[in-house]
């Protein structure tokens, strides 16, 4: 969220962060927001236990007093009814600790880690229904070391999400991507120059 904020600033940025809605009154990001200048709300979700749908009915509404456009998930772990999903689908962006479709869920570092890969990293995709699963938008990859735990592998990672998350947020604002199907597609993309290979041969 600090890192969509501070791209925010950036006068040729092509999207505004006008609130940050969180369902927990404790989340940190709530204050930053304030600070930040930017509204902040909590939609408390423990009032309405299994009632998803009247949850996302009021969270619906706050999105609408403030004439939101495009829904940036962070950290935001309460599941989200199809329902919702389906009426942001190519609106609403998540962004997830490892290179999907590789090890969605929970513990995302660690299940790389149990998999013996080399290559780990960052993907932000497209909501749909399905955990961690949609188009996918942009992709950050790192090194995965012999002696990496999740912890150090997840602080790895975080430094990649700040960074290809407001890249991401400024491809869609700016109407550079489209959905074919299940695929993203990036008008003018030619791909990265070089290529991480991991481990390197000594």
């Amino acid at each position: 969220m600090a890192a969509l904020i501070e791209a925010a600033r950036l006068a040729d940025f092509p999207a505004e962060i006008v609130v940050v809605i969180s369902n927990r009154a404790d989340a940190g990001g709530l204050e930053k927001a304030r600070q930040s200048g930017i509204a902040a709300v909590t939609v408390e979700s423990q009032p309405f236990g299994k009632d998803r749908a009247a949850f996302e009915a009021v969270l619906q509404s706050v999105l609408d007093q403030h004439t939101i456009d495009l829904i940036c998930l962070g950290g935001f772990m309460r599941l989200l009814t199809a329902e919702f999903v389906q009426r942001w689908f190519g609106r609403m962006l998540n962004i997830h600790p490892s290179l999907l479709p590789s090890f969605p869920g929970l513990d995302p570092q660690g299940q790389a880690l149990r998999a013996g890969v080399k290559i780990s990293g960052a993907t932000v995709h497209f909501v749909i229904p399905e955990t961690d699963a949609g188009p996918i938008v942009m992709q950050g990859a790192v090194a995965v070391s012999d002696d990496d735990t999740a912890d150090t592998l997840a602080a790895r990672i975080l430094q990649v999400e700040h960074r290809i998350y407001p890249d991401a947020l400024r491809l869609v604002a700016s109407g550079k991507i489209r959905i074919e199907g299940d695929v993203c597609k990036t008008a003018g993309s030619a791909g990265a120059d070089g290529a991480l290979i991991s481990p390197a041969a000594g």
